[in-house]
């Protein structure tokens, strides 16, 4: 039976929903049951949206100022915020920025030591945390920087679909000029690995989007789909990657096409990220893929207009702690398995990749 894992918890900007989907989730008493929940914020803010949230029992919480103080039984609190921290809900502020920025180091220095097991970050406000001095577009970027990491990828996960992107938090004018076959294939490398690494997928099947309307109607309206990213899967074929495409999204999605395969690969941000929190925005987890640590987080943003209201539904919350927790287990059995030196053969499958012809 696997231990009881540490999860560290940010709470992300405390103006917004992160504070009651965090509750709400650790109020479910089989949480505790299956890990050891650690808060980085303030007792005083949870306490305040607590008093919101109608419905829920009572929540033994044990306030700490170091993980290594962690109580089993109990939800933990790591208060490093001022003591006088002020919360004005539905609104972006210059101290939520600032405290949001102040729990994603602490958490991220505890798991470097040691103290927690993975994280789990709750959304934040990039815009007010970059006029902060956060010199990151988000989450994914900031921890790729701290662990030191050349290549990561963003990748949406639930039950029965895992997105990824090439590209992630970058302007829409800016996302032809940044995707090369290069980088294509890097992210199918990671995709392939962590699929096998963190998901137990043997052999995964990886759908690869085209960039432009019907993958570029023959070259009439964009010539990527020819000049980047068939031979991007072209490449990844060679190496032994089950790549297919370049899939125009539209139909890819429409069709259900995606049912067909482990995971997709999109070109930028909202082409798969659109279609993922449309199929699965409650349940939805976004994963870090290619970190020597394990961070989920919910797939749903601060939402300032539902807060202190009662109204943030935290399945999202609870998937990124389930996922995180699996991911975690997954991994130190596949290492296992590495370490053992046994080897997981591919079942036999009748797909070949294609990898020769653009698919609209």
């Amino acid at each position: 039976m696997s231990r009881k894992l540490v999860v560290g918890i940010t709470q992300g900007d405390g103006n917004g929903i992160s504070y009651e989907v965090i509750i709400k989730a650790l109020a479910d008493e089989r949480m505790l049951e299956l890990c050891t929940p650690v808060i980085y914020g303030s007792s005083k803010i949870f306490g305040f949206y607590k008093k919101q949230i109608h419905n829920i029992e009572q929540i033994n919480t044990n306030v700490i100022t170091s993980a290594k103080d962690v109580h089993q039984k109990r939800v933990n609190i790591v208060n490093c915020l001022p003591e006088n921290v002020f919360v004005e809900p539905g609104q972006p502020t210059s101290e939520s920025a600032k405290a949001a920025m102040t729990a994603l180091e602490r958490a991220v220095a505890d798991i470097k030591e040691g103290h927690i097991d993975v994280l789990v970050t709750a959304p934040i406000n990039k815009r007010a945390m970059v006029g902060e001095g956060f010199g990151y577009t988000g989450h994914t970027e900031y921890l790729e920087q701290e662990f030191g990491v050349n290549e990561v990828a963003m990748i949406m996960v639930c039950d029965n679909l895992k997105v990824g992107v090439v590209t992630g938090h970058i302007p829409l004018k800016d996302v032809p000029t940044s995707i090369t076959t290069e980088k294509i294939l890097k992210k199918l490398r990671l995709m392939k690995a962590s699929l096998q690494r963190d998901f137990c997928i043997d052999a995964p099947k990886i759908a690869v989007l085209g960039l432009n309307p019907h993958c570029g109607d023959g070259g009439l309206l964009g010539d990527e789909e020819q000049q980047i990213i068939l031979p991007a899967v072209q490449a990844a074929v060679e190496e032994g990657i089950m790549a297919f495409g370049p899939y125009s999204p539209d139909g890819f999605f429409g069709l259900g096409n995606y049912a067909k395969y482990d995971a997709v690969l999109a070109m930028y941000h909202d082409q798969g990220l659109t279609p993922f929190k449309a199929l699965a925005f409650e349940d939805g987890v976004n994963y870090t893929a290619g970190l020597p640590i394990v961070r989920t987080s919910p797939d749903h943003g601060t939402a300032y207009e539902m807060a202190g209201r009662d109204l943030a539904d935290p399945r999202s919350m609870k998937a990124a702690i389930y996922t995180a927790i699996d991911i975690y287990n997954r991994r130190a059995d596949y290492d296992d398995l590495v370490e053992n030196r046994m080897t997981i053969k591919a079942p036999d499958t009748e797909i070949k990749p294609r990898g020769g012809r653009i698919i609209e």
